[in-house]
């Protein structure tokens, strides 16, 4: 197989999307899976532009990297100014990094305009630059900015501008679609002809303005690309950069490129998930290969079909790339999709069971009031349990109050519950206060279990989302609660619907008790 250089910029290009922010100690955390995950290049950022750069270029030297080769980035010398007096050049010396990336202009727009110089002297800017460096680095690689537009506009010079980069003894050139505008048929006839021209190994660096980066990648790499650059979940100024969550798996499962091990690759959900954590965004559930709905299946044909074989609705193994196969249950479901989760949750149940359908009904009625159950795996299983006469009663529910109290214009609310259970015919009445009411119903209702089931205290709530179900009846409409809860071990959805949004909340936040009681009790 043909041996393909991952290059990634998430450190840098990443760094630049209006909602990312790294720490210094993020990017060498970040630097790590990176290693791990079998990245050759990583580019640190640009040492002659921010102390947070140059601290992460000090710190990382002392790093030892399995396979990773760090990189600073920076830019072709000042206009009629000595290579050796420009700061940013000296800036990069002194990060003492392994290879290095230098950017120059290509489109002889960006000359005139953007560095307002001739198209000689930036000629001259690339040559001398790329000179100066590859004497004091082991690489050095080529970025040729706006290279696709500058090609369009005057080939020629486009060209020309390469040329400099390969005589002054660049390692690679790497060509830009900066603007990210470039359809993946202009990507491969261009990439074609300047493999022609040169004598050294070409690399791809897209953006995704125009939503084809990943494609355009691809496309660079069918015409003879070596070298691919992009970002972990492709974040980036604008609409981002190139996907290499995407493009790994591409290139090594479609178009049978070398580039990661195959151990490697069954990283690659858990980096994608890391980045986003770090960054302080939520995992898109979408994100092809490694999204928790990308190998997810909903409608009973289809799950009957995946029981059979996998490659009827899936395109690759989802172990490949360290994801799995989701069941999902909804009023879509069939026979294969109840049968699919009474396997999965241990549930010993026949295929000709009359009990499915007493399923399939409670299930369809529960969703025609508005529940859910895509998200709230932990709810449905107690509903099938329930269903079936194996949901084990841990306690009873006798009531509970619900105080809100704002006593001054400048105080914040007090929220206090009040809940009462029957737990062996014991009753226990406990109050808590909290941050809103659901966080004091929370608060309550462990305080009153807690002493009875100890394990209640490993429960954390990680997330809680509210749904309006019915938008044009206001705030009489239906809610729908989604809660995420967890504890040491696993992670687990419930739900809840009322007109009444506490209501809503107590239900999902009683399924999750009953769901980690069964879980413990089993």
């Amino acid at each position: 197989m043909t041996a393909i250089q991952i290059y990634d910029t998430t450190l840098r290009d990443g760094s630049q999307s209006e909602d990312v922010s790294f720490t210094v100690e993020d990017k060498i955390r970040i630097a790590h899976k990176l290693d791990e995950l079998g990245i050759h290049y990583i580019e640190g950022g640009w040492p002659g532009s921010n102390p947070r750069d140059i601290d992460f270029f000090q710190k990382v030297r002392e790093i030892k990297f399995r396979q990773a080769k760090v990189v600073a980035f920076g830019s072709t010398r000042l206009v009629q100014k000595r290579v050796e007096d420009d700061p940013s050049i000296q800036a990069l010396i002194k990060a003492e990094t392994e290879a290095v990336t230098i950017f120059g202009k290509t489109w002889d727009l960006h000359v005139h305009e953007a560095i307002s110089t001739t198209l000689e002297e930036n000629l001259a800017m690339i040559f001398e630059t790329v000179d100066f460096l590859r004497k004091r680095f082991n690489e050095v690689f080529y970025d040729a900015e706006h290279f696709f537009d500058g090609y369009k506009a005057n080939p020629n010079y486009a060209l020309k501008t390469l040329k400099e980069a390969e005589s002054a003894g660049a390692d690679c050139l790497v060509l830009c679609d900066t603007n990210g505008g470039s359809l993946p048929t202009e990507i491969q006839t261009i990439v074609e002809i300047v493999k022609k021209n040169s004598q050294i190994p070409i690399g791809i660096h897209t953006h995704n303005d125009s939503e084809l980066a990943v494609a355009n990648a691809i496309a660079a790499v069918s015409s003879g690309a070596v070298q691919v650059q992009g970002t972990i979940n492709g974040i980036g100024e604008r609409c981002g950069n190139a996907n290499l969550v995407s493009i790994i798996p591409n290139l090594k499962l479609k178009m049978g490129k070398e580039c990661i091990s195959d151990d490697q690759m069954a990283n690659l959900k858990e980096v994608s998930a890391f980045v986003d954590e770090i960054i302080n965004r939520a995992h898109w559930n979408h994100q092809p290969f490694v999204g928790k709905s990308a190998f997810a299946h909903k409608g009973g044909v289809h799950v009957n079909a995946i029981k059979k074989n996998r490659a009827t609705y899936e395109h690759i193994d989802p172990r490949l790339v360290g994801n799995q196969t989701r069941i999902l249950v909804s009023d879509l479901s069939g026979k294969s999709n109840i049968l699919f989760k009474a396997k999965e949750y241990g549930i010993n149940l026949d295929d000709d069971s009359p009990k499915i359908k007493k399923i399939l009904t409670e299930l369809k009625e529960a969703e025609n009031l508005g529940y859910q159950y895509e998200g709230a795996e932990g709810s449905f299983e107690l509903l099938m349990r329930n269903a079936l006469g194996e949901e084990a009663k841990f306690f009873e529910f006798v009531g509970f109050r619900v105080i809100v109290e704002k006593r001054r214009e400048d105080e914040t609310p007090i929220s206090e519950a009040t809940v009462k259970i029957r737990v062996n015919g014991e009753h226990e009445v406990s109050a808590a206060e909290g941050h809103g009411p659901v966080n004091a119903l929370d608060k309550a209702i462990r305080k009153a279990l807690i002493k009875f089931y100890p394990e209640l205290e490993e429960i954390n709530l990680f997330d809680y989302k509210v749904r309006i179900l019915e938008e044009k009846k206001g705030t009489t409409a239906k809610i729908r609660v989604l809660i995420e809860s967890g504890d040491n071990h696993e992670k687990w959805g419930t739900v809840g619907v009322s007109e009444n949004i506490i209501e809503a909340s107590w239900q999902a936040l009683l399924d999750s008790i009953h769901y980690k009681l069964m879980k413990n009790n089993s």
